[in-house]
């Protein structure tokens, strides 16, 4: 399987997320009862899927891949990529904080979650938006054929021995607990 076939395969489970993440914030902002824990959860499953997991193949080997077919890395798509890497990690942070402090009784916290989440959802959906529909093709085309073979091997390789067995899995099992989670009313 090509290498962006993989990582686009990735989005389609961040996606779920993604929907799940933004029905609820939508729930909680209409005065509907949501478990802060629902929030942590999906905190989680961005720090270790979608960032250890998802970006760790994209900016450890996709983005050096590019690199080395002459796109440069800083400024341009690669820098503006690894900067709305970043700007996730930074809201998913504040979103699990703020959820964290809600749980711990602060009610002032929940519209904190409800602005994380969402920005959360719409810098995402964006930004899958531009890799698959701009920077995967234009990687495909680039990256010569033997190299691309070579960044699918290296996918392999940080799925079983830097992720872990079973972490996609383990994943797809939280999407469909977050997706079931937050369609239901407390």
């Amino acid at each position: 399987m090509q290498a962006t076939q993989i990582l686009m395969e990735e989005h389609r489970l961040i996606e779920r997320v993604l929907t799940a993440l933004q029905t609820a914030a939508n729930h909680l902002s209409q005065g509907e009862e949501i478990r802060p824990a629902f929030f942590i959860n999906v905190a989680l499953f961005n720090k270790n899927f979608t960032d250890a997991c998802h970006h760790r193949k994209e900016e450890g080997v996709l983005f050096i891949a590019m690199n080395e077919a002459g796109v440069p890395t800083r400024g341009g798509p690669i820098g503006v990529l690894l900067a709305e890497h970043e700007q996730g990690r930074e809201i998913t942070r504040a979103m699990k904080d703020a959820a964290q402090k809600w749980e711990a009784g602060d009610l002032t916290a929940r519209a904190v979650v409800v602005q994380d989440a969402l920005g959360y959802v719409t810098l995402l959906r964006v930004h899958i938006h531009k890799e698959n529909n701009i920077f995967f093709p234009m990687a495909d085309r680039l990256i010569p054929l033997d190299r691309q073979e070579k960044v699918a091997t290296d996918f392999e390789r940080i799925q079983q021995e830097e992720t872990g067995e079973g972490l996609h899995e383990k994943y797809i099992a939280l999407a469909e607990v977050l997706e079931k989670e937050s369609l239901k009313r407390i």
